[in-house]
C-alpha cells in the first residue's frame, strides 16, 4: 500500500525542483544559451582577475628595470603578468609577460639566451653594448618613452654651474644613461671629463650613496634618490635634471631580428596596443591612476614612488616615433639616429666604445611604426614642446645660467650678418645641445673687444646674438620666445684686450642655458 507524502515533503521536493531549475538556467546564461550571457563577478570569478598564461609557449617576454617608462604597455597589459584580462589578450589575441630584472647584465644574458624575446635599453648608451649583440642582429623597434626628470645630477653647496664642475669628483656609473647625461652636460658648459675627476661606480644608486657619504662632491642620480641626497646633504642642490635636459635619454625596446621576422604581425599588434596604453595615460587621469597602481602592485614599490616614476618621464606616443624614426620631414627635434650618431662618436672618442659599432640603418627597424593602423594626430600626436613665455630682457639677463659654452663666431668688422661658415660653427657647436636640453630657455649673449666706441660696441653685439637667435629660428625650428638676448659690448671680457689674442678670445658668442 503505497503511502502519501506529507505536506512538509512536497514542500522539500517542490524546493529541490526549483532550485535545479534555477541552477541549471544559470549555467546555460553564463555559456551564453539565453541572454546577452552577462553575470555577475564574484571574487573568486576567474573572468575578473584573468586566466594565467604566462607558462604558454607563445608568450611575449619583455625584459625591464624598475622604470616607469614602460608604464603604456603594463598598463594596457592589465599587469605584468600574461593573463586572459589583458587587453593586448582581449583586442589582439596576444599572450604579454613583463619580466623584471633590475640586474641589466643578467638580463641581457636570459635575451641572449632566448628566455626574453624583447629587452629595454636607452639609444644613447646602446652604442656601448651593441656590438657584443652582434650575433643576435638586434634591431630598434620603437621608443618607450624621454626621461624628464627621471635622471639628475646633485652637487654640493657652491656648485651652482656647470663651470663649477671643474676639477671636483662626480660619481657616475659608466656606460649607462647616467654617463650620457654628463657627457652631454658638460659639452653644453664647454668641458669635457678631462676637466673633473670621474669616479666610477657600478650604478645611479651607488652614485647617490657616494654622494650622501660625501665622498664625491657631485653624482649623477635617478629619481627620487635625487630627493633624498638633498635631505642628506646639507645646501645641497640638482644642478641639472632631464626635466629641462628633455631629449638626451630615449628608451628603446630591441629585438633578435630572426625573432622579427618570425612574428611580424604579433609585434605590429604589440606595437599599436602600446601605443594605444601610453595614449590613455597621458590624456586620462584614471588610465594614470590605473598605471600607478599596476606599478605599485608589480614593482612592489610604495605608491608615491610609483606616481614620481610615470611623472619623471613623457611616455611616448605614435607621433612621437614617427618623428625619432625620422619618418617626419618636417621634424626638426631630436631623433634616434641623433641620439645614436652623436653618442656613438662620444664613447668612440673616449675609448669606450670600438670601431665596430653598426651604423643607423643597420639596427633600426621603422616599419611596425609606418604600418601601425594609428594616425600621428589627437592622441597619437607627437608631443610639441615647451610654450615659452616671453620676458624681458632684464628678467632674462637675472636668470641664472647653468652652463656657458663660448663660442667664436667671426663677423666682419661692423658687420652682424651671418655668412656660411658662422652657420656652420653654430650648427657644430651648438644646435645639437640646444636640442637636447629642449626644455631649457637659451640666453646668446654678444661680446666683442673694447676697440672703438663703447655704445657702438654694445648695439652691435645685440644685433650679433639676434642674429644667432634668427638664424636658430628660421633653419632649426626653435620658438622665439625661448631665447634671451643681451649685448655686453666689451663690458664682459674673459681674456685682456692689450694683446691681440686676448682681444679675439673676447670677439665671441656666449651660449648659455638658464634655470626659469
Amino acid at each position: 500500500m503505497a503511502k502519501r507524502l506529507t505536506t512538509f515533503s512536497k514542500f522539500l521536493i517542490t524546493l529541490l525542483i526549483v532550485a535545479g531549475v534555477y541552477f541549471g538556467f544559470t549555467q546555460l546564461q553564463k555559456a551564453g544559451v539565453f541572454g546577452d550571457g552577462t553575470v555577475v563577478k564574484t571574487d573568486d570569478d576567474s573572468s575578473e582577475s584573468g586566466e594565467s598564461l604566462s607558462g604558454d609557449d607563445d608568450v611575449i617576454r619583455i625584459g625591464v628595470v624598475t622604470w616607469g617608462g614602460y608604464a603604456g604597455g603594463q598598463y594596457f597589459n592589465e599587469g605584468f603578468e600574461a593573463s586572459t584580462k589583458s587587453r593586448f589578450y582581449k583586442d589582439y589575441g596576444l599572450k604579454v609577460e613583463f619580466v623584471l630584472n633590475d640586474d641589466v647584465d643578467n638580463s641581457l644574458n636570459a635575451w641572449k639566451n632566448g628566455d626574453l624575446d624583447l629587452h629595454w635599453y636607452t639609444i644613447d648608451a646602446f652604442p656601448t653594448i651593441v656590438e657584443g649583440l652582434e650575433d643576435f642582429s638586434p634591431v630598434v623597434l620603437w621608443q618607450a618613452d624621454w626621461s624628464r626628470g627621471g635622471d639628475a645630477i646633485v652637487a654640493r653647496r657652491g656648485i651652482k654651474n656647470v663651470g663649477d664642475l671643474r676639477g671636483k669628483k662626480i660619481a657616475v656609473a659608466q656606460l649607462t644613461p647616467s654617463h650620457s647625461f654628463l657627457l652631454w652636460l658638460l659639452d653644453a658648459g664647454g668641458m669635457t671629463v678631462d676637466d673633473v675627476q670621474l669616479v666610477e661606480v657600478s650604478s645611479a644608486i651607488d652614485a647617490a650613496s657616494a654622494f650622501k657619504s660625501q665622498q664625491v662632491d657631485a653624482a649623477v642620480v635617478w629619481s627620487p634618490d635625487d630627493e633624498e641626497c638633498l635631505k642628506a646633504v646639507t645646501g645641497s642642490t640638482i644642478l641639472e635634471s632631464t626635466r629641462s635636459a628633455s631629449n638626451i635619454i630615449a628608451d628603446f625596446f630591441f629585438a633578435k631580428e630572426a625573432y622579427v621576422r618570425d612574428n611580424r604581425e604579433k609585434l605590429e599588434k604589440l606595437y599599436e596596443g602600446w601605443m594605444r596604453g601610453a595614449a590613455e595615460i597621458n590624456n586620462s587621469q584614471s588610465a594614470k591612476d590605473k598605471a600607478i597602481d599596476i606599478l605599485t602592485a608589480d614593482l612592489g614599490v610604495p605608491r608615491d614612488f610609483a606616481a614620481t616614476a610615470i611623472d619623471n618621464v613623457r611616455l611616448v606616443t605614435h607621433g612621437d616615433n614617427v618623428n625619432f624614426f625620422g619618418l617626419n620631414s618636417n621634424f626638426n627635434g631630436v631623433t634616434g639616429e641623433n641620439l645614436y650618431l652623436n653618442m656613438t662618436q662620444d664613447y668612440q672618442a673616449l675609448g669606450l666604445a670600438g670601431s665596430g659599432v653598426p651604423n643607423w640603418r643597420q639596427i633600426s627597424y621603422p616599419q611596425f611604426v609606418q604600418q601601425a593602423k594609428l594616425e600621428a594626430t589627437g592622441n597619437n600626436a607627437a608631443e610639441e614642446g615647451p610654450d615659452f613665455s616671453t620676458v624681458s630682457a632684464s628678467e632674462g639677463t637675472a636668470k641664472e645660467a647653468i652652463a656657458t659654452k663660448r663660442v667664436s663666431i667671426n663677423f666682419r668688422t661692423g658687420e652682424y650678418q651671418l655668412d656660411e661658415n658662422a652657420k656652420y660653427i653654430i650648427d657644430l657647436e651648438f644646435v645639437d645641445i640646444a636640442k637636447a636640453f629642449g626644455n631649457a630657455r637659451i640666453r646668446i649673449e654678444g661680446n666683442t673687444d673694447n676697440v672703438g666706441n663703447e655704445a657702438s660696441n654694445i648695439r652691435l653685439s645685440e644685433r650679433r646674438a639676434q642674429a644667432v637667435a634668427d638664424y636658430l629660428i628660421a633653419e632649426h625650428g626653435m620658438k622665439p620666445a625661448r631665447f634671451i638676448i643681451v649685448g655686453n659690448g666689451p663690458n664682459d671680457p674673459v681674456d685682456s684686450n692689450n694683446t691681440a689674442e686676448g682681444r679675439a678670445k673676447n670677439r665671441r658668442t656666449d651660449f648659455e642655458l638658464v634655470r626659469e
